[in-house]
């Protein structure tokens, strides 16, 4: 799987060092500032993706190496923890699990309402076409200014404008 740098959240190694955990953290936010500490603390601001050719040329004693190979495992624990998080919810509020796994397909339907709503559904094609091969014949009329009308089923007949009863 490739991704580009710009789709891939990146360890920013702006933290500073970490001595105390501050009160009300997650394990995995310690995890996160301990990479973010880990990254300050080698001097490293751009690395290659894990497992890119890039990669795969460093030096195992290269930093850049060890980064990028950090910034994976992070990235796999947040994706783990969230792949967790919807399962507990799945289990135990399956109305909000729902709600949550279709929020972005809603919100893609909603702004493609008023194009969706516009259009007939199946079951409105269906009746228009069959009122369409149910309808009644109608009465041929002339009509004064316009050519005389072929009557259907006798050839070389025509209705012609104050000649209607003949036909």
């Amino acid at each position: 799987m490739t991704s580009h740098p710009q789709d891939r959240p990146r360890l920013t190694g702006r933290g500073r060092p970490l001595r105390v955990v501050p009160n009300d953290v997650t394990p995995g936010d310690v995890t996160a500032l301990r990479a973010e500490t880990q990254v300050a603390a080698l001097g490293v601001t751009t690395w290659p993706p894990y497992g890119s050719a890039e990669w795969l040329n460093l030096s195992p004693d290269d930093p850049r190496c060890y980064v990028a190979t950090l910034e994976a495992a992070e990235l796999h624990r947040r994706a783990e923890a969230e792949r967790q998080r919807l399962d507990w919810l799945m289990e135990h509020d399956p109305e909000e699990w729902w709600r949550e796994i279709t929020a972005d397909a809603n919100a893609h339907a909603a702004t493609l309402g008023r194009t969706l709503a516009a259009r007939r559904t199946a079951e409105e094609i269906r009746a228009v076409r069959a009122r369409a091969q149910n309808r009644p014949p109608h009465q041929l009329r002339a009509t004064p200014g316009w050519p005389p009308i072929a009557i259907p089923g006798q050839p070389g007949r025509y209705l012609v404008y104050g000649q209607e009863n003949t036909a």
